[in-house]
């Protein structure tokens, strides 16, 4: 009985997916994280503490 609700489940959701994703404008999310992560990586960059050197003691 498990397996046929969770299956059910799972396809009720594919279809809801599938129409939301046809009638609605919605973002694309691997558009979006991309760029949160260049951000990330320039802020990163940008404030980062300089390395030490072996000679700067």
């Amino acid at each position: 009985m498990g397996i046929i609700r969770s299956g059910f489940s799972f396809i009720a959701g594919t279809v809801f997916g599938v129409y939301v994703a046809q009638n609605y404008n919605v973002p694309n999310v691997r558009k979006i994280t991309n760029t949160g992560l260049l951000i990330a990586n320039h802020i990163e960059e940008t404030y980062r503490k300089p390395k030490k050197r072996d000679g700067d003691d």
